[in-house]
């Protein structure tokens, strides 16, 4: 279909196995023409991905591999995607471990997969795409960060997580967040966005509702993640770049409309006009538990409504 915004274009995304943020992620960028590279540990859930991919006429590229350690397989992600799809235009950086423990009760070896999957290999496959992108003079990063690494008011401090906890995963995605603000200004200029992105409130992934830790003043659904990450995806990048944007917030100061994964539908209740009250009943629920102003960063970022 022709003015698609990812008509032409290569995208390899991590993490896309669990038909969470990862893989609707996969299935926005293709329903816009872009080919898919998918990678993640379990094949099962990459081939379902890929057959959701292709029910909308998608090409996709299962790419088994092991973040968690240098020799799981991420250093041969973008060689083979290149020569099986093409010169990788996007690169959205999903995989995640997350977990929250006091500090002194890390573990050495669950920081350092923390740190290997959420830091290291982001960084390992930014370095290994940022050549070409260069070299043609167009590319797209997205690494998805989360709250957790905003740093905790107080004294006194919120009861709550991430305030509580969230030393590993937080500490590893500010680590991430920095990276991506650096690589922005190195690349500035060169037709290179680089951004992260944050949900504003929990995703209602198939495995957390499942669970039962969806409320119904704490969530967001899957669409405006993807929504989100196609707008850093394919915006301009002289004018979107280095930034560690909150989902709704983005939305709002895009004024964009929020479309199901198909691109087909607009979602009810989510559009850019439903979004301010959403933010707010949010926010209040954070200040009752300790953080208030939870959303009015102290950075470069989307205004808070």
């Amino acid at each position: 279909m022709a003015g698609r915004s990812c008509e032409g274009k290569v995208a390899l995304v991590t993490g896309a196995s669990q038909g969470g943020t990862g893989t609707a992620i996969a299935i926005r960028l293709a329903a816009e023409g872009a080919k898919v590279a998918i990678t993640a540990r379990s094949v099962e859930g990459l081939e379902q991905t890929r057959q959701r991919i292709e029910d909308i006429g998608g090409e996709c590229l299962v790419l088994p591999a092991d973040l968690s350690t240098p020799d799981g397989g991420r250093a041969e992600l973008v060689p083979r995607t290149e020569a099986e799809l093409g010169p990788i235009d996007i690169l959205v950086n999903n995989a995640a471990v997350n977990g929250y423990y006091p500090f002194d009760q890390t573990t050495p070896a669950n920081l350092e997969r923390c740190l290997q999957v959420n830091l290291w290999a982001p960084w390992e496959l930014m370095c290994q795409v940022v050549p070409g992108m260069r070299e043609r003079g167009r590319g797209w990063i997205l690494n998805l960060t989360t709250f957790s690494a905003e740093l905790p008011p107080g004294p006194p401090f919120p009861s709550n997580k991430p305030a509580k906890g969230g030393f590993q995963y937080g500490a590893s995605k500010a680590a991430l967040n920095r990276l991506t603000v650096t690589a922005a200004s190195e690349c500035e200029g060169q037709g290179i966005a680089v951004n992260a992105l944050a949900p504003q409130a929990a995703i209602a992934t198939p495995q957390l509702v499942a669970a039962g830790w969806i409320d119904d003043t704490m969530f967001e659904p899957l669409d405006t993640m993807a929504e989100a990450a196609l707008a850093l995806c394919t915006a301009d990048p002289n004018v979107l770049t280095g930034r560690i944007a909150f989902s709704l917030q983005l939305l709002l100061e895009l004024r964009r409309p929020v479309y199901d994964l198909h691109g087909e539908n607009l979602v009810d209740g989510w559009q850019p006009d439903d979004l301010p009250p959403v933010i707010a009943r949010q926010e209040e629920k954070l200040a009752k538990q300790g953080w208030p102003d939870a959303y009015s960063f102290n950075r470069v970022h989307s205004p808070r409504p």
